[in-house]
């Protein structure tokens, strides 16, 4: 489990396609502090097991699912990630209850920036857009957010906007996004677990 409050922007070193999967090595030398094989790293928000490290580089094994539905698979050498440690039973919970499990791929549709903070719409998939709510949780690339504004029920293409300070915008990843970036999306999971009781109620 995790935060969605980044702890270092890191680089992807290399990614070697495998016939049905991908091995990528991630540098990220803050995040591998007090990490053992077999541990969780989030990189943009996708759960993912330490399998090597050496040097403050570390590596991890996705599979072509993961690449398929997640915006992992556009990912190539040099391209920075957001990385964040799993919590501990004394981590602070900064952000809110995120899994590390991508429920689809948003594409950022606007940046407009202002004196003290930019906001960012994103275009929503027709799925995920029901368990989102305004002033609720929602995490893009790995950073717990707060929806600032959302679409209409009846939108035909529904949207989300997220505004970011200063510090998101330079701390992450977020900061160089522009109009047609691919972000992963992870809704609360609260919302998925409601929607299923009240379909098994029904």
């Amino acid at each position: 489990m995790f935060t969605g409050i980044v702890e270092e922007v890191g680089t992807l070193v290399v990614r070697d396609d495998q016939s049905d999967s991908a091995r990528l090595q991630v540098r990220g030398a803050r995040t591998l502090e007090g990490v053992a094989l077999g541990d969780s790293i989030a990189v943009n928000g996708v759960c993912l097991t330490v399998t090597g490290m050496s040097d403050g580089v570390w590596s991890t094994d996705v599979m072509a699912e993961t690449l398929r539905r997640s915006s992992l698979g556009a990912l190539t050498d040099g391209d920075p990630v957001n990385l964040e440690r799993a919590v501990t039973a004394g981590t602070r919970l900064g952000g809110h209850i995120v899994q590390g499990h991508v429920d689809g791929v948003g594409t950022v549709a606007a940046v407009t920036p202002s004196e003290n903070w930019t906001v960012v719409r994103i275009a929503l998939p027709a799925g995920i857009a029901r368990y989102v709510v305004e002033k609720g949780s929602i995490t893009l690339d790995g950073v717990s957010l707060t929806v600032s504004a959302l679409s209409s029920a009846t939108d035909p293409e529904p949207w989300l906007e997220v505004s970011l300070i200063p510090t998101t915008l330079r701390e992450t990843t977020l900061g160089t996004r522009t109009p047609g970036d691919p972000v992963n999306l992870e809704v609360d999971v609260i919302a998925k677990y409601v929607e299923r009781l009240l379909e098994a109620r029904a």
